[in-house]
């Protein structure tokens, strides 16, 4: 059975993406459905490379029985358009960074549209408190839920 890849992409992989890769990770070894998925988090931007997520992320997703402290930044690589089935954006000024990187990418997405079914874009919840944290935390877990259902029963059916 072919694994289904995911890259979660915000602007420095320190916020948002480290947290939406934990919770579909946690999400999906909750459901034992861990072969079927490879996941990662990457950045648009190179200022935080190697750095572990923001604190207040780390304690957020530790409030939520996540553990994120192992997770680096990086930053969006080239292979990586060919390397992941799906690249989720948290926002629409990363989906235009990543098709300046690659204009013909047919995976790119924003999580607002493919995963929340919204459109909306996951705000930055860095220059704010740990109550923007936490409703990060809160619009990323409704996604990947839904993004799990919907591609667990893709899986199940191959």
């Amino acid at each position: 059975m072919k694994r289904t890849s995911i890259l979660f992409v915000c602007m420095g992989n320190i916020c948002r993406s480290p947290l939406a890769e934990g919770i579909f990770t946690h999400l999906v070894e909750e459901a034992g459905l861990r072969d079927r998925f490879s996941i990662d988090s990457a950045g648009t931007g190179s200022w935080h490379q190697g750095d572990q997520p923001d604190r207040r992320s780390i304690a957020t997703a530790r409030q939520h029985g996540i553990d994120i402290t192992a997770q680096k930044a990086r930053r969006v690589r080239s292979a990586d358009f060919d390397g992941f089935d799906l690249i989720l954006a948290m926002d629409g000024n990363n989906v235009s960074a990543l098709r300046a990187l690659a204009p013909d990418a047919y995976n790119i997405h924003l999580f607002g549209d493919l995963a929340l079914g919204s459109g909306e874009d996951i705000p930055d919840p860095y220059y704010g408190g740990n109550d923007g944290f936490e409703a990060v935390y809160a619009r990323l877990l409704a996604g990947c839920r839904k993004l799990l259902s919907t591609l667990g029963d893709d899986d199940r059916a191959s």
